[in-house]
């Protein structure tokens, strides 16, 4: 395996890049646009570009591991106070957004702007040897008589909008009230769409706070999407008057705008959304592909019923409330409608447009979705468009190592109710990466990959030691073949790898380390966000 090709995930200047000294994305040769995918049979004939990189072997070792030439800085973790009003970085970070801080004038600063981050879930335990609680003497149906322990889940949840800017070389945290704040377990949100209001939530049109705040996606008019992962929260964490059907769906976030009401859109369905990778059919609507992040589930797409105004971001902000889910139906290599008025089978079951997006899995089974082997991130292919799904596992089903799917649309149109398709890697020895989870293109094409795996000494992954990030690119002689690029502490998952636009910073969380990045005064480690840099190549 040629194992040189790892920061082919970096670089949109090719002139910018080669003119670099240093840097992720300081690369000597250029690439041709990977032309041969659209008709799902690669050539392997484009030219990747090339580093004198040497990728890194499984480890045990407790610390972000790296590359010889790189290095990473924290730039916030679990607790860090972020503005003056004492709001605190969130847990279990994941997904990472950077916005360029001249975005909206059309720019691309590589060196400022603004990240918003993912908060998944809340560590309970952690809290509680922070508040001077035994955790072994806990019971969650307790949670209400303890406010304060309440209080930290639940700002522990969501996301974050931090300004970040590299400093003498190293990416700092602004302390800065116009832009720094927090997305919550508590903050209200206004619901939009086709359930806004509907018997199916309850008659609910504005809820409290977001949670299971997974992976997401950029939108083509510069705000997040941040999706909830889990429908069951409140089952799960004994949270008091806690309504199921207001969480599962995709969350959208102008960082920006403090002042802009965040929103949950539910004409995108609810489930337990991955992430929502966004682009265009031919005709100019949007289309939102999103994985359901459990065994046995589907993978989705929506399209919206407006067309994108490149020209006017205001006009934007009302795409995502009207449109129309699809779910694949793999055997038969189409896409299926979940709409109520034009398909007998829903209205014989659902009461409405509303209750089929509330209870969208149950609908997807009624229309016949193909049951995957936990859909996790999708993201589409900046060259020709098709589009990757990770499958990252189904142990009830015998697959530990899951695969990276790539969907084909014909003519390269989203909007096209048929797809082919084809298994792009398989998981496990013979490729040497396991358990995909979130994606990331760079600007020539080639596929960024962690992975969401938990190893002991003697378990199915003890060989592939702790959860790493993977280089792989999707042209050239080395098509299809990971390459580690890094390696996270022990008992971490590496989430959410994002580019600058010139790809000399790659940011990457890690999230739930054991020891790595301990509390101040205690042994357990915390999530954190980290910026790595670096890199001399010939």
């Amino acid at each position: 395996m040629d194992r040189r090709h790892f920061l082919t995930y970096v670089g949109s200047s090719t002139a910018a890049l080669v003119a670099a000294s240093s840097g992720i994305a300081a690369l000597t040769e250029n690439t041709m646009a990977a032309n041969h995918l659209m008709n799902g049979k690669p050539s392997g004939k484009g030219k990747p570009l090339t580093v004198s990189f040497k990728p890194i072997q499984r480890t045990w070792e407790n610390d972000l591991v790296l590359p010889k030439g790189y290095h990473y800085n924290i730039i916030a973790s679990y607790g860090d106070v972020i503005n003056s009003k004492g709001e605190k970085f969130g847990d279990s970070v994941d997904l990472t957004v950077y916005f360029p801080i001249d975005s909206l004038k059309g720019g691309n600063n590589s060196e400022e702007g603004l990240i918003w981050v993912n908060h998944e879930f809340p560590e309970p335990a952690n809290y509680m040897k922070l508040l001077g609680m035994d955790p072994a003497n806990f019971k969650k149906e307790n949670l209400a008589n303890y406010p304060h322990l309440l209080k930290m889940e639940k700002e522990a949840v969501g996301g974050s909008v931090i300004h970040v800017k590299k400093e003498k070389g190293e990416w700092k945290l602004v302390q800065d009230d116009t832009y720094n704040r927090r997305v919550d377990g508590t903050t209200p949100i206004e619901l939009t769409g086709p359930a806004r209001g509907s018997k199916a939530v309850n008659g609910a049109v504005k809820v409290e706070g977001t949670l299971g705040n997974c992976s997401g996606g950029r939108t083509l008019w510069n705000t997040v999407l941040s999706c909830e992962e889990n429908t069951e929260y409140g089952q799960d964490y004994g949270w008091p008057n806690f309504n199921d059907t207001h969480y599962g769906w995709v969350v959208e976030v102008d960082p920006f705008d403090p002042k802009r009401p965040v929103r949950k859109h539910t004409a995108l369905g609810r489930f337990a959304h991955e992430n929502a990778a966004m682009g265009l059919t031919n005709d100019g609507r949007v289309v939102v592909y999103m994985g359901d992040d459990k065994g046995d589930e589907c993978f989705y797409k929506f399209i919206s019923e407006k067309k994108f105004n490149p020209v006017n971001r205001e006009a934007n902000f009302d795409l995502l409330e009207k449109g129309t889910l699809y779910v694949a139906d793999i055997s038969k290599q189409k896409w299926i409608a979940l709409d109520h008025e034009s398909t007998p089978a829903l209205k014989a079951q659902f009461a409405d447009q509303a209750d089929v997006l509330t209870n969208a899995r149950a609908a997807a089974r009624v229309v016949g979705g193909t049951k995957l082997d936990r859909p996790e991130d999708v993201e589409i292919h900046p060259l020709d468009g098709s589009v990757f799904l990770s499958l990252t596992n189904n142990s009830s089903h015998g697959n530990f190592h899951g695969q990276i799917i790539r969907f084909v649309p014909p003519d390269g149109d989203h909007g096209n109710d048929s797809f082919t398709f084809e298994v792009f890697v398989a998981g496990g020895q013979k490729s040497g990466i396991t358990c995909p989870d979130n994606l990331h293109f760079d600007s020539k094409g080639n596929l960024w990959v962690v992975e969401d795996f938990s190893a002991t000494e003697d378990n199915v992954y003890a060989d592939y030691k702790n959860c790493g990030v993977f280089l792989v690119p999707t042209d050239g002689k080395n098509y299809g073949k990971p390459q580690q690029f890094a390696s996270g502490p022990k008992g971490s998952e590496c989430t959410g790898p994002w580019l600058t636009p010139d790809e000399r910073t790659l940011f990457l969380d890690i999230q739930h380390p054991e020891t790595w990045n301990p509390y101040p005064g205690q042994s357990f480690g915390r999530s954190a966000l980290v910026a790595i840099q670096g890199g001399k190549f010939k």
